[in-house]
């Protein structure tokens, strides 16, 4: 593949950036029309040449591409897919990510592209305060997961300490940290606050007495709620911060620094990301507030490149000037669009009910369940919502509380089932918040 060498632009003006992506997007889109059979055909079917497509602006002009497709690709043309753009001898290391069937989905990358990745990881933990000082423990999944040996290698570059402790070894990570005097912690929220149980439910344990001191958060919804954050701080006495990635994209391309305004779009130098009306596709601004779908196209990408490949992530736009001297807009994810639940023509986010539950710490574990019926997004009130309520702390008082907050914050009616602690099951990984009911309540 012919490219530009990669620049950090994550403090340039805007218009070197606009003019740094339009020459390498130009060039990475006829790198995908010779080699990528799924988009030669594809481009085919739109009625449009790479060639028409001379700036960032021109993009809107190309089809989305679905993750359904992908699948598809893959699925046809084993292992790695028709998109795959570079020759099989080039491919270093295959990742995957779980998908909704159950079957993985297989990302490659070439020696280039595992450079972009530690490249891009290694700004975001930078941007996130973590220095060659630092004893970084990793909580994270390893494996085939995008968040293992690409977040070590951005780690290893910055001079850091990299401790590859993984999921499922709660215990061996705090002897590690005790050991090893550990300083920062990477994890999910949902590890993060089963963290914290765990040491001052079954150890007896103050979790503050981990010593870290900063916990970054990712791979799922969470580290945005500033409820849930202010949560996670308060058990460990550390600053909370927030990555954003995406496994068919990058494993991080986006983070909070100390002002924890959004996160920094820290990759524009190897991805183009665009703002889309979810609904219609139509390409919206970079206006402060503006909300809307994140789609993205890869810059330098050899293996499996993306154009407008739809991430399904809803994010919300900061573009105000930072403090950090960081330029880029900074994005919030406040949910993923099929997780979105429409209840009388009002949209609900799982993570707002999350932030108002959490909000009611100490008085909530903060784990919940959101039970709805048949298929998303449109639901009938009320939203079912089953919360963990501390100790003694299940009254018709709390439950009433919580109802009348989540329906002045949501402008939606849900109705609360108080659970005794330890109810629900907790995980180191993922969770998800929503769960589907195959059978519809009587009418």
């Amino acid at each position: 593949m012919t490219t530009i060498a990669t620049k950090d632009l994550t403090r340039a003006a805007r218009r070197d950036v606009a003019a740094y992506q339009d020459e390498a997007l130009r060039r990475q889109l006829s790198y995908v029309a010779t080699r990528s059979p799924f988009y030669r055909d594809k481009f085919d079917r739109a009625g449009v040449s790479a060639s028409d497509i001379t700036c960032v602006a021109d993009l809107q002009r190309l089809p989305f591409t679905e993750k359904t497709e992908l699948r598809v690709s893959q699925s046809s043309h084993p292992p790695l897919g028709s998109h795959m753009a570079a020759d099989p001898v080039d491919v270093v290391r295959v990742h995957a990510s779980s998908g909704t069937t159950g079957k993985p989905s297989y990302i490659g990358i070439t020696a280039r592209d595992a450079d972009g990745w530690a490249e891009v990881a290694s700004r975001v933990y930078a941007c996130q305060g973590v220095t060659p000082e630092d004893t970084v423990l990793h909580g994270l999944a390893l494996g085939f997961f995008v968040g293992g040996l690409p977040i070590a290698e951005g780690v290893q570059r910055l001079g850091a300490t990299f401790v590859p402790v993984g999921t499922g070894a709660t215990d061996r990570l705090l002897q590690a940290a005790r050991d090893l005097s550990g300083t920062v912690l990477l994890a999910t929220p949902s590890f993060a606050r089963y963290l914290a149980e765990h040491m001052r439910g079954k150890l007896g344990v103050d979790p503050s007495t981990l010593g870290v001191r900063r916990i970054l958060l990712g791979a799922e919804p969470g580290g945005s709620i500033p409820a849930v954050r202010g949560e996670i701080e308060h058990n460990f006495g550390a600053t909370v911060l927030e990555s954003l990635g995406n496994s068919d994209v990058m494993p991080v391309y986006a983070a909070m620094c100390d002002e924890r305004h959004g996160n920094h779009l820290l990759a524009e130098d190897h991805v183009v990301f665009e703002i889309i009306d979810p609904a219609s596709g139509e390409v919206l601004g970079w206006e402060d507030g503006m909300e809307g779908e994140l789609v993205t196209t890869h810059l330098d990408r050899e293996c499996v490149p993306m154009v407008r490949f739809r991430t399904r992530d809803r994010v919300v736009v900061t573009n105000r000037p930072c403090s950090c001297g960081r330029t880029a807009p900074r994005l919030t994810c406040i949910g993923r669009t099929d997780d979105l639940l429409i209840v009388n023509g009002v949209n609900v986010w799982p993570s707002a009910i999350s932030d108002v539950v959490a909000s009611f710490s100490p008085r909530t574990t903060g784990a919940l369940e959101i039970v709805v019926d048949g298929p998303l997004p449109n639901i009938q009130p009320p939203v079912r919502v089953r919360v963990e309520a501390a100790q003694g702390q299940a009254t018709d008082d709390l439950r009433a509380s919580l109802e009348a907050q989540l329906r002045a914050r949501l402008i939606a009616r849900c109705a609360v089932e108080l659970l005794e602690p330890d109810t629900l099951a907790r995980t180191e990984g993922k969770t998800r918040l929503v769960r589907v009911e195959s059978s519809r309540r009587p009418s």
